[in-house]
C-alpha cells in the first residue's frame, strides 16, 4: 500500500510503498477513505510524543470501509462504513469498566503506538469496544473529522465543561476543535466569545453563532470580561500554549471552569499554572483528552438530525501526494485556519 512515511523526526515524510496491514485476532482492517491532518499529528512529527518509533506512518483521524475481520471481532462485517476515536481503549481495565475508555490505562493510539491512518489500509485492534458504524446518510469526509477535532469538542463542551443554557463561553483557539467547540456550545443556548489570530478563523466562529470575536494579540483578558460582563462561566484553551492557558484561566468569572484541551508540549509541557487565581477565585481547572466510542450514537444523532454540521468545518481535501508538506506546515502561524483539512488516500 502506499503510505506517508517519516524515519526521522522533523524530517520531510515521503509517500511510499509498505506492506498492506495485518489484521488484528480481534480487529479489523479498514480501507481508509479519508484521514484528518491534525496539530497533533505535528506534535507527533516533531517528535513530541514519546509513544511513536521510527520509521512511522502519522495519522489518527480516519473513516473508512472494513475489508478484513478477525477471527475473534464480533458484530462487523467487510463493507461496513466505519470510523473510530483515536484513542483505542482496552474495555477491560478498571478505567474502562467506569466508561471512561479515553483514558484508557492500556490504551492504543493509531498514528502513535502505532502505525496510522496516512495510507490506504489501517488495522484496528479491539474493534468490539472502538470500531463506530457511519450513517449512510454522512461522508467519510465528515466521519474523519469526528475521529479526533469534533468528537474531542463535542466531550469538553457536553460532558466536561457541562455547559448549560445562557453561560458565556470563551474559546481560545479556532482551529479544528476551537471552533467544533463554537459550534458545539452555541447549540446548546451558550454565548461564546472566540479568540484567535487568523481573521478567517474568526470570521467563520461569528458564522457559527459566535456572539463576539478577539484578536489573539490584543488584550484577550480584560476584552472577555468586558464583553462577558465579569468573566466567562467556561473557558477553553483549545490551542495548546502557556499563554491561551493562562488567557484562559484570567477570563473566568468567580467559580469559572477552565478546560485544557489543546496540548501542552514541548517547552510548554510543564507550564506553570497560576495556582493563588485559582485558590482565591475557586476555578475549577479540568483537562479533557477525546471521547470514548460509546458517546458517539448520541453525537452521530445530533448531527443526522441537523442540530450540529460539522460539514462546514471541512475546509478543503488534499491527496496522500499533498500531505508531507502540508504536515510539516503545521506549525507555523495560521496553518490552521479555517477549519479541517481531510486527506483522501
Amino acid at each position: 500500500m502506499r503510505a506517508v512515511m517519516y524515519e526521522s523526526f522533523q524530517q520531510l515524510p515521503e509517500v511510499v510503498t509498505v506492506d498492506d496491514p495485518a489484521c488484528p485476532q480481534s480487529g479489523v482492517v479498514i480501507r481508509v477513505e479519508a484521514t484528518g491532518l491534525c496539530r497533533s499529528d505535528w506534535h507527533g512529527w516533531m517528535g513530541h510524543d514519546s509513544d511513536i518509533r521510527l520509521p512511522h506512518v502519522p495519522g489518527h483521524e480516519l473513516a473508512g470501509t472494513i475489508v478484513e475481520v478477525g477471527p475473534n471481532a464480533r458484530g462487523l462485517s467487510s463493507g461496513d462504513r466505519v470510523t473510530t476515536p483515536f484513542v483505542i481503549a482496552c474495555g477491560r481495565c478498571a478505567t474502562c469498566k467506569r466508561g471512561d475508555q479515553q483514558v484508557c490505562e492500556d490504551q492504543q493510539q493509531p498514528g502513535f503506538t502505532q502505525w496510522g491512518s496516512f495510507a490506504e489500509y489501517v488495522a484496528i485492534d479491539r474493534s468490539d469496544a472502538n470500531v463506530v458504524s457511519v450513517p449512510g446518510s454522512m461522508s467519510m469526509e465528515v466521519a474523519a473529522s469526528l475521529g479526533c477535532r469534533f468528537s474531542t469538542a463535542y466531550r469538553v463542551v457536553t460532558q466536561v465543561g457541562l455547559v448549560e443554557s445562557g453561560e458565556w463561553v470563551a474559546v481560545h483557539g479556532c482551529g479544528g476543535v476551537g471552533l467544533s467547540a463554537v459550534m458545539i456550545a452555541v447549540a446548546r443556548g451558550a454565548r461564546v466569545v472566540a479568540i484567535d489570530l487568523a481573521p478567517e478563523s474568526l470570521e467563520l466562529a461569528t458564522k457559527l453563532g459566535a456572539v463576539a470575536t478577539i484578536n489573539a494579540n490584543e488584550d484577550v483578558v480584560s476584552q472577555v470580561w468586558d464583553v462577558t460582563g465579569g468573566g466567562a462561566d467556561l473557558s477553553l484553551d483549545a490551542l495548546g500554549s502557556a499563554d491561551t492557558m493562562v488567557n484562559s484561566l484570567r477570563s473566568l468569572r468567580r467559580r469559572g471552569r477552565h478546560v485544557q484541551v489543546g496540548l501542552l508540549a514541548g517547552k510548554d509541557s510543564s507550564a506553570p499554572v497560576p495556582m493563588d487565581l485559582v485558590i482565591g477565585s475557586e476555578l475549577q481547572v479540568l483537562g479533557s483528552h477525546g471521547m470514548s466510542a460509546w458517546s458517539y450514537p448520541a453525537m452521530m444523532a445530533e448531527i443526522t438530525d441537523g442540530l450540529l454540521n460539522p460539514q462546514l468545518l471541512v475546509r478543503d481535501l488534499i491527496t496522500l501526494d499533498e500531505a508531507p508538506v502540508r504536515l510539516a506546515a503545521l506549525g507555523e502561524p495560521g496553518a490552521g485556519v479555517g477549519g479541517v483539512t481531510i486527506i483522501r488516500p
